[in-house]
């Protein structure tokens, strides 16, 4: 009986032993177990022992692998059955990589076929992935919840970047919301449809209908996309809402060995530039999967510019796109046209690697030409890009680039440009890009050569100028001659685009030799250096510094702020006699003495042009010529210069003070006052006054001209010392002596006059005295007149009045009316005398002594009209 109780003991142990071994070991005994079912070559991996609670079986960790590429991680699930299974799963990651790894294998006799033997096997089950990955699309990572029936198959997926509901009923499959959020669209892409699959699930659905809507930036309206298909044949149609045009129509036609998409059709207008062309693709293979598939096509783009029609036509395959390492041959040949402007492509490349890492290499014989005009005054000559050697990948840019431009404008001139430089992975703040450049042309305008040369690199986030060297030989322009100015950099200009710590910065100078005018006036050999800080070339700061030797330094400093340039020049306190080399030696004009110092502020945008206001001071100037001496010049110059328009007199007006311009006639006190706008406007006038000189012991005085001139500016002439006036126009004939005052209307704004109808009279007694020999002259040739003459040979002038008026072409007429008394050998005569008088003013401007650099200036400067006049014709010109 002991050994039946030994025995029952055993095996009632056995019993209660073995499913808890069996437990406790489910990580050595399933993958083994589970390896009988699994593709040859796969296996399952635990790291963690499952482990059984009260109501579920948990399990922290499963991996599937083939060898050793991990297919699919599990991690935390959690099998139930309060109801119906409930599977929960923490996370599940599958590496779509590892799916071309698996090794074929023939199908088992007895696996169910059809989908609807897969759907009877279906338990009824929950199941819930919180967090489904596949590699190597992270980012669209989600949640899966799913409710499992015989009958019925609902799927709901749930991410930042794409979610899914659906319905399958038998064959029946209901798409009821399909969101997918693409990076840098604001509008997500909506899909809605019904499908039918067929029997067995091996191939596409048999039927089915989808609607689907998205946005494009680069057009206004949405997009509705309609995917229709029936048996072996579809379309797809893509079309723009608010226009109702189709921007793409493909045709397909689908076997067992191939998709085949015939004859399609698309349109893009972008930027007024108009798109359109045909496509056609084919894939065989294609249920074989992207590694054994061969692919081909070719597509087209219509064109139509100025210039005419263009056609360029992309060829690719036949080929392979393969998740590890793809193979497509590809060729963009033809001609594109847009308004003046042709681009012609001749580029046979070569697509390799993965999918998620594709190569695009570019063969021998690349090349990218254009030639026509950009903007109507640029004529592109040329411009060529060779493209052999170089890759694109989704690191960047690899491989030697190259650009030649030839181009001229019809003003300008001519030039050609040179770009020569190697990249390495290189995209826009990423990688690196090293260039060099080099140029030359020709400045038409000022009959001007120039060059240019220099070398930099786009390293990541900086892109630095290390270095630039460009100038001219020479520029020429009317009287002007400027040699050889060059403009170099002083120190890098260097761009940090990083936008947490972005900063810009550099310094330049320019350069040139001496500037001459036809005149014979210099300006020394001038520098301007400037510097620029800041956060980007939209946005910097700038300071600098002008010099010609001894003139200047006039100092800068502003900023630029993408839109507006603002800045202030500040010329400091400097003697007058450094421009000394200014003045042409012709002029025989000497800087003796005076100060100058001004100050500005300018402003200049696309929306405002360019505008400046401040002033410019001048103090005690003195300027000497050998018979002409100016002393005591004071100017003060405020100003504002904005839309064309000078405003004069901003803070106050302008203001010119001479102490003394000492000639044949010394002239002192010299004060001007002026202020408004310039051009003038009726709303806006331009006012001279408080004008006033003292001249021939007199004064000759003006209170205002304004212009537009309406009415006639008053000179006011008082006490002019007559004898004086006859010293310095030194008549030899005739002296007269006394003062006269008067006043003369004046016109700067009249079709015919200058003065018309002045006045002088004399302000106290006045003598007249003709020439002895004069006197006798004229008895000996007139002896009727012998009488009055001797009269004349001395009289005092109790009363004068004299009119007159000077035409626009100088022509003065002069009617005077005295009266006096001759005293002649004892004996006292009254004397009444009519004189008129008609003279060209600036023949007899001329013809005045006052010296030989003031006649020069003169002849140069001011345009005196000839008083003669063709036979038969009226003179009505102008001065």
């Amino acid at each position: 009986m002991r050994g039946k109780y030994k025995a029952a003991i055993a095996l009632l142990l056995l019993i209660v032993l073995l499913p808890l071994t069996l437990l406790l070991t489910l990580a050595q005994w399933v993958p083994t177990l589970a390896g009988i079912w699994l593709p040859a070559g796969t296996r399952i991996a635990f790291e963690k022992s499952p482990r059984l609670t009260r109501n579920a079986l948990v399990i922290a960790d499963l991996r599937y692998l083939v060898d050793d590429c991990e297919i699919a991680r599990i991690e935390d699930a959690t099998l139930s059955h309060p109801s119906r299974w409930k599977i929960d799963i923490a996370g599940l990651d599958l590496n779509s990589a590892c799916l071309s790894k698996i090794p074929a294998s023939e199908p088992t006799p007895a696996a169910p076929r059809t989908l609807a033997e897969w759907q009877s096997l279906l338990p009824n089950t929950w199941l819930t992935i919180d967090r489904l990955t596949l590699s190597p699309w992270q980012q669209w990572q989600g949640k899966l919840t799913a409710s499992l029936t015989p009958a019925r198959q609902d799927i709901s997926y749930h991410g930042d970047q794409f979610s899914l509901r659906g319905t399958l009923r038998g064959r029946s499959l209901t798409v009821s919301d399909v969101t997918l959020n693409l990076p840098d669209n604001p509008q997500p892409v909506t899909l809605v449809g019904d499908f039918t699959l067929p029997l067995v699930p091996d191939g596409l659905p048999v039927q089915g209908h989808a609607v689907a809507t998205f946005s494009v930036p680069q057009l206004p309206s949405l997009v509705d996309a309609d995917l229709a298909w029936q048996d072996n044949q579809g379309q797809l149609v893509l079309v723009e809402r608010e226009s109702r045009e189709p921007l793409l129509d493909l045709p397909w036609q689908i076997t067992a060995q191939q998709l085949t998409i015939s004859d399609g059709r698309w349109r893009w207008d972008q930027a007024g530039i108009p798109l359109s062309g045909r496509v056609g693709i084919k894939i065989d293979n294609w249920q074989q999967g992207t590694e054994n598939a061969v692919i081909s096509g070719r597509m087209n783009v219509l064109t139509q510019g100025d210039a005419g029609k263009g056609n360029a036509v992309l060829t690719f395959g036949p080929g392979k796109l393969s998740v590890d390492n793809s193979a497509m041959p590809l060729q963009l040949t033809g001609v594109a046209k847009q308004n003046d402007l042709i681009l012609y492509a001749g580029l046979p490349a070569m697509l390799t690697g993965s999918l998620a890492e594709p190569r695009l290499a570019f063969a021998p014989g690349a090349l990218l030409r254009s030639r026509g005009r950009i903007i109507d005054s640029l004529n592109i000559d040329e411009v060529r890009w060779p493209l052999a050697g170089v890759a694109l990948t989704r690191k960047g840019i690899d491989g030697r680039l190259q650009a030649i431009l030839r181009a001229h404008e019809k003003e300008m001139g001519d030039f050609t440009l040179h770009l020569d430089g190697r990249a390495n992975d290189f995209l826009p703040d990423s990688g690196l890009w090293q260039w060099r450049y080099w140029g030359e042309g020709n400045f038409t305008p000022m009959q001007a050569r120039w060059d240019v040369a220099g070398r930099g690199e786009w390293r990541d986030s900086v892109i630095e100028l290390k270095a630039l060297s460009t100038g001219f030989d020479q520029l020429k322009y009317g009287t002007m001659h400027a040699s050889t100015p060059r403009m170099v950099l002083d120190s890098p200009i260097r761009w940090q685009r990083d936008p947490a710590h972005p900063h810009f910065s550099g310094a330049l100078s320019f350069d040139a030799g001496e500037t001459t005018f036809t005149g014979g006036s210099v300006l020394p050999p001038s520098t301007v250096k400037f510097s620029v800080e800041g956060s980007d070339p939209t946005l910097f700061q700038f300071k600098g510094t002008l010099n010609a030797r001894a003139i200047g330094p006039v100092q800068l400093n502003g900023r630029w702020d993408g839109e507006r340039l603002r800045g202030q020049a500040w010329w400091p306190k400097q003697s007058l006699t450094v421009f000394q080399p200014l003045v042409p030696p012709d002029w025989k004009m000497t800087l003796r003495d005076g100060d100058l110092y001004a100050q500005v502020a300018f402003s200049a945008a696309a929306d405002q042009g360019f505008e400046a206001g401040g002033h410019g001071v001048v103090k005690s100037g003195s300027v000497w010529m050998p018979d002409n001496k100016v002393n005591g010049v004071d100017f003060v110059l405020p100003f504002r210069f904005s839309q064309g328009t000078w405003s004069l007199g901003t803070h106050g007006p302008v203001t010119l003070r001479i102490g003394e311009v000492i000639n044949q006639v010394t002239a002192r006190n010299i004060t001007a006052d002026l202020q408004g706008n310039y051009p003038w406007s009726e709303a806006n006038p331009l006012l001279l006054t408080d004008v006033s000189v003292d001249l021939l012991g007199g004064k000759v005085s003006m209170q205002q001209l304004r212009m537009p001139q309406h009415d006639a500016a008053l000179l006011r002439v008082s006490n002019i010392s007559s004898s004086e006036l006859i010293s310095a126009v030194n008549p030899k004939q005739f002296a007269l002596s006394g003062p006269f005052s008067g006043a003369l209307p004046f016109w700067l704004d009249n079709d015919k006059w200058i003065i018309k109808d002045g006045w002088l009279t004399n302000a106290g007694p006045m003598t007249l005295r003709l020439d002895k020999d004069t006197a006798d002259a004229l008895v000996q040739e007139n002896r009727s007149a012998a009488g009055a003459i001797n009269w004349l040979r001395y009289m005092e002038i109790t009363q004068s009045w004299t009119t007159l008026n000077v035409d626009n072409l100088g022509e003065l007429t002069l009617a005077s009316t005295l009266r006096g008394a001759s005293r002649v050998e004892g004996q006292t005569q009254a004397v009444n005398l009519n004189y008129t008088h008609q003279e060209n003013l600036f023949t007899l401007w001329r013809s005045l002594r006052f010296g030989d650099n003031l006649q020069t200036w003169l002849e140069q400067h001011a345009a005196l009209p000839d008083n003669r006049c063709p036979t038969g014709k009226e003179c009505k010109e102008q001065p």
